[in-house]
């Protein structure tokens, strides 16, 4: 069953569905300066593809003043005639967003949910709620939120849109590449004829049929699963409970998995899995999902069926994330297997590891080598979530053999002890990656800072992110406690040498000395830090601990050193 999509204009409530399919905006084509005066343009960023990674380094740019250009061949965000792809965005990625100006306008669509369920037959396994767990409940974001791809896209257009600095080329398909050592040169056609772009830097976001790839003769490790799924965006006249149901031998669907999200415009997405040998045409056809909706719901649900989609999967990860000139990120970098929600919110990630990066070399704040470090991390990142999507699947299909019998083990010692429950994968949630081997990060460094409450000096309520928001794109050293007054000399040498920015973090009754302080009462700022008593810890643009230490003193001139890629190659 194909999605009915019709064009229709942006507007600012954004209800792309209606009746039975999604209803995408359209962006105007205008004609490029290239076109219209002639010769060769030169950017000193150009981004190609504007899915989700795009757009989200787009902004992020955007938001630090750095100007570039995005190309996309499409007029509109979304997939017209595909799906609403990915639905479940991590607290990382909503901090992110948050950081980015678009945090509420998603908060205000999606729908938040904690709360996870597993299921084998009619059994429940176990549940969680992510709440509890400390590694998410010091922010000022939820766990998750489910929200349809393309609102997203829609409200980073818009925001890219209001700060400027961007342009957003519509219409324009990249369809050549040639590097040499001074940079890159794109072939570009568009509906007002072709023209070239010259770049310094070219960011490839086009998704897992990149061409860039060849291009720059990129090689990817690649393994394809034989899995299949079929996808119904649906909504009921029952209304299922807000969490994440997922059923490893679901009753209603011949003992194959299920799994069960609510998201925008309360629309249920319900992903089934089917026989490895099934013809996705006939899976997708709407009498049978509406029989499989029926085994499950009851056959006296009433169910308006929004689109249905089959879908197979395979993992790549690109063996070297830069090449020259040329940056790769997104599904372009990597393609994981759809559990855990390790897709999109790894490619919005690696775009907010870029951008700072990007924005810091083109200000003259750091060096040429710290872009290095994008492949140093991100593809540590991108391997992992490789390994972490593989098992799951390999757990939810298993081979006959070693593999099918420790899952029957890990079902059955689940039903009755709570040790076993870790054995159980149907998807390890996505987390914010950490960075082991990093040429940016110095010793316990590489840790993702949450976005936690704080006070500003004067008792007004802030965030960590209203903090690298002040900031603007400079490393923050957050110093915890007193301070003293040789240190605090030190510390004004730092900021007059450097391109960071410093402030003291106090608790209720501190002291404060004569520097930008905040106020910790409950000490998450800290705890987000990973550092205790008198400490400082470096952050990064990114919500990212570059370093950690106790005085202030000369290491901590070297880690500011190194986050910038200004001190001596490793």
């Amino acid at each position: 069953m194909a999605g009915n999509y019709t064009a229709t204009a942006a507007t600012g409530g954004y209800e792309f569905t209606q009746g039975s399919g999604y209803v995408l905006p359209e962006y105007p084509f205008v004609e490029p300066p290239e076109i219209r005066q002639g010769g060769m343009g030169h950017h000193p960023i150009v981004i190609v593809g504007g899915g989700i990674t795009g757009l989200t380094l787009a902004c992020a740019l955007a938001h630090y003043g750095v100007p570039a250009v995005l190309l996309d061949e499409d007029n509109t965000v979304g997939v017209k005639g595909a799906s609403s792809r990915g639905i479940c965005y991590t607290q990382k990625s909503l901090e992110i967003f948050h950081r980015l100006g678009i945090y509420d306008r998603i908060a205000d669509k999606g729908i938040q949910w904690s709360v996870g369920r597993t299921f084998a037959g009619d059994d429940e396994v176990y549940s969680f709620d992510l709440r509890q767990q400390s590694a998410y409940n010091l922010s000022t974001q939820p766990p998750f939120i489910n929200i349809q791809q393309f609102y997203i896209e829609a409200y980073l257009v818009d925001r890219i849109q209001a700060l400027g600095h961007v342009d957003l080329r519509w219409c324009s398909r990249v369809t050549g590449l040639r590097q040499d050592d001074e940079g890159a040169t794109l072939s570009v056609t568009t509906p007002a004829g072709d023209y070239q772009l010259r770049a310094d830097h070219v960011i490839d976001a086009t998704g897992a049929r990149s061409p860039l790839r060849q291009w720059c003769g990129a090689s990817v490790t690649a393994r394809k699963g034989d899995d299949r799924w079929c996808i119904a965006d649906v909504r009921f006249s029952k209304q299922p409970p807000t969490e994440r149901h997922t059923w490893i031998e679901a009753p209603f669907n011949e003992n194959r998995a299920v799994w069960q999200h609510l998201m925008g415009d309360n629309v249920w997405r319900i992903d089934y899995q089917m026989a490895p040998n099934a013809d996705p045409d006939y899976v997708s056809r709407e009498d049978v999902v509406r029989e499989r909706l029926a085994r499950q719901f009851g056959a006296d649900c009433e169910v308006e069926i929004v689109w249905v989609g089959p879908y197979a999967y395979r993992s790549e990860c690109i063996d070297h994330m830069r090449h020259g000139r040329v940056f790769f990120m997104g599904d372009a970098a990597k393609v994981v297997s759809p559990f855990g929600a390790r897709g999109g919110n790894t490619g919005i990630a690696d775009a907010d590891n870029l951008a700072w990066k990007l924005a810091a070399v083109s200000r003259g704040h750091a060096a040429g080598p710290l872009l290095d470090s994008y492949h140093e991390e991100r593809h540590e990142a991108a391997r992992q979530n490789v390994m972490v999507t593989g098992r799951t699947a390999r757990f939810l299909r298993p081979a006959d053999g070693v593999e099918r019998l420790f899952r029957t083990a890990a079902i059955g010692l689940a039903r009755q002890y709570p040790f076993a429950r870790q054995f159980v994968n149907t998807g390890r949630m996505a987390i914010a990656n950490p960075y082991s081997a990093s040429s940016a990060c110095e010793g316990t460094g590489g840790l993702s800072v949450q976005n936690v409450g704080l006070r500003w000096a004067d008792g007004s309520a802030g965030t960590t992110n209203d903090l690298l928001r002040w900031a603007h794109g400079r490393p923050l050293v957050l110093v915890f406690g007193d301070i003293g007054a040789q240190g605090l000399q030190r510390l004004r040498a730092l900021a007059a040498g450097n391109p960071v920015r410093c402030v003291q973090v106090i608790g209720t009754h501190g002291r404060a000395e004569a520097l930008e302080h905040v106020i910790d009462p409950q000490g998450h700022l800290q705890g987000a830090c990973h550092v205790f008593g008198h400490a400082w810890a470096l952050v990064r643009p990114d919500s990212y601990v570059a370093a950690t230490g106790e005085g202030i003193d000369a290491s901590l001139v070297h880690a500011v050193e190194k986050c910038l890629g200004t001190g001596d190659a490793p």
